[in-house]
């Protein structure tokens, strides 16, 4: 609700994108939800715009709350966020996004660590499990082995969903809320497929940082509204 948007976030449930490099997303949800008009989306990481590459609160940017983009922070802040909604009798949620690949990051398994220490069980991070980095494959840049053992063992209660059906993905958000305020905190898996949708940029990691030029975006808009109908 951009009306009613501030920093602190009294009452209200919190996202955290931790993995920013994919602002693009979020901006044009910000867009469309009314923080900023959408035509503004075509300033993106162009200079004096405050849309750049990786979101942050000091362009005056409505709907974000803290940098992000420099990989392995935002749980970190999530938790503290959440800790701060337990103190102060808030009973909302605190909601994070991040990358497999973002999982290299030593700090997500302190916070990871923290987060079951202090039951912080008002918190439900989200991991775009697709496989992918900007190098290549996740497992042959650094391989996660079993994801969902680890954030089992870290003693987090794991869900997993196809992050590709929508269906599905409100399902188990639904789901996951159940499982708050039980003492532990929250983690989803959503297997995704990178580039899902278009032929030519379905599961590959070279197109991770790359725009498509006219002729390809055409081609991609065709074969979205081909894959995704009402969506």
């Amino acid at each position: 609700d951009p009306q009613n948007f501030d920093m602190d976030g009294k009452n209200q449930d919190l996202f955290f994108l931790s993995n920013g490099h994919i602002s693009p997303v979020w901006y044009s949800v910000l867009s469309r939800s009314g923080y900023f008009p959408i035509n503004e989306l075509g300033t993106f990481r162009k200079l004096n715009s405050r849309l750049q590459g990786h979101p942050t609160p000091e362009e005056g940017l409505p709907g974000v709350r803290v940098a992000s983009g420099s990989l392995g922070q935002g749980l970190s802040v999530a938790c503290g966020a959440a800790l701060t909604k337990k103190l102060n009798d808030d009973n909302k949620l605190v909601f994070t996004l991040h990358g497999d690949g973002e999982l290299q990051e030593g700090q997500i398994w302190e916070a990871v660590m923290y987060a079951a220490a202090n039951k912080i069980d008002n918190i439900i991070s989200t991991v775009d499990y697709n496989g992918q980095q900007i190098d290549g494959p996740v497992d042959s840049v650094l391989s996660l082995g079993n994801l969902k053992g680890k954030w089992e063992s870290f003693g987090w209660t794991v869900l997993e969903m196809n992050g590709n059906n929508m269906e599905d993905v409100i399902k188990m958000v639904n789901e996951a809320k159940n499982e708050t305020g039980k003492g532990k905190p929250v983690v989803i898996l959503m297997k995704t497929e990178m580039g899902y949708g278009v032929d030519f940029m379905q599961g590959t990691h070279k197109w991770h940082g790359v725009a498509p030029n006219d002729e390809q975006k055409d081609n991609a808009l065709i074969q979205l509204a081909e894959t995704l109908g009402d969506y």
